[in-house]
């Protein structure tokens, strides 16, 4: 018989054990770390559940909820909210159904809608009888690939063509700031969410994930003749670096500065000694999904699990779902000035 898994509540207490769990499980990501709960709460305001399995008094598993409240999206329990990672991080199937039944029940005296789990990798544990989860993996893939220690090998890697803009990047008059302030970021990216039609999250976010993450969170701006044109947010976690956040203005595109922004990270992260580099989540269907398709990247589908409490059907939160496309359309036609006023209130409810 083995022994009972004890599941709680995370305690500030208790952060350097949740932290050293997720340092060595393989399911954890870089938003599993404690510290995510402190910057959604101070930047958002929403109220976490962040959940800690032990087995003997040893921490075997981890599940970060955050309970996203949205008279336009709806009322969910997010494993993790505001990203593309999260879900269980479980050492064996027993814990991780144990966490999944405590987060549906949790959801339930919450009265929430759904409980989502963002996995990377199928958990057909989850889907047994009485447990109640469904398994949507059409809709994002994530996109992953060893960064090898060699800039002229990592070059290589990438198709002929896409190469060639690299190369032309290169040969321009680009300069990385791989110091680049918040304000300089978030004017670029604000900018470039605009052009997509979608709000832009409030800059104090992005200060704070830098105060908590320290060294962990890189802000990167590549200048052309005129000055910034693109600027990026990148993630260091383990042997992996993640550029996540990232924007553009119109001058970008014929500068290839896109391109030398991924390119100058890729070779700083190599120095650095990461041996993996994830280009995050990306919409089947979109432009983002191809761009990094010409990398040379192949799509890996995400598998979010959901388990339905008061809704009667998956939720379908996204751009491209027809009834949001007005709404994308309209945003883009509202002056910068408006939509950086009003985006953050409406970002903080997207989870």
């Amino acid at each position: 018989m083995s022994e009972r898994i004890d599941i709680q509540l995370l305690e500030q207490s208790g952060e350097a054990a949740w932290d050293a769990f997720v340092s060595r499980s393989a399911d954890a990501t870089f938003f599993h770390r404690a510290g995510w709960r402190r910057v959604i709460q101070q930047a958002y305001g929403h109220r976490s559940h962040y959940l800690m399995a032990q087995r003997g008094g040893e921490v075997v598993g981890v599940l970060p909820l955050i309970h996203v409240k949205s008279r336009l999206f709806g009322d969910g329990l997010i494993s993790t909210a505001f990203f593309a990672y999260g879900g269980i991080a479980a050492d064996d199937a027993e814990v991780a159904q144990e966490l999944a039944g405590r987060a549906s029940r949790l959801g339930a005296d919450l009265g929430v809608g759904h409980v989502e789990l963002r996995h990377r990798r199928p958990r057909p544990e989850l889907g047994g009888e009485g447990l109640g989860w469904t398994d949507k993996a059409d809709l994002y893939a994530t996109f992953r690939r060893p960064l090898l220690p060699d800039a002229a090998a990592n070059l290589k890697a990438i198709p002929r063509k896409k190469r060639a803009d690299v190369r032309k990047g290169l040969e321009g008059a680009l300069r990385v700031d791989s110091a680049a302030d918040v304000a300089v970021f978030h004017r670029i990216y604000a900018h470039s969410v605009h052009a997509l039609g979608t709000p832009v999250f409030p800059r104090r976010f992005f200060t704070q994930l830098q105060q908590e993450f320290g060294p962990a969170v890189e802000i990167s701006a590549v200048h052309g003749p005129d000055g910034p044109v693109s600027a990026l947010i990148s993630f260091f976690f383990r042997n992996e670096v993640l550029p996540y956040y990232g924007g553009a203005l119109p001058a970008a595109r014929g500068l290839h500065a896109y391109d030398h922004m991924y390119w100058m990270l890729m070779c700083r992260a190599a120095e650095r000694g990461c041996t993996l580099f994830d280009f995050g989540r990306s919409k089947r269907g979109t432009g983002a999904f191809d761009y990094k398709t010409y990398w040379g990247f192949e799509p890996e589908a995400l598998h979010y699990q959901y388990h339905l409490v008061r809704r009667h059907d998956l939720p379908n939160i996204n751009p491209l779902n027809p009834k949001y496309r007005l709404m994308v359309e309209s945003w883009k036609r509202l002056p910068l000035s408006l939509a950086n006023a009003l985006g953050p209130h409406i970002a903080r409810q997207l989870g």
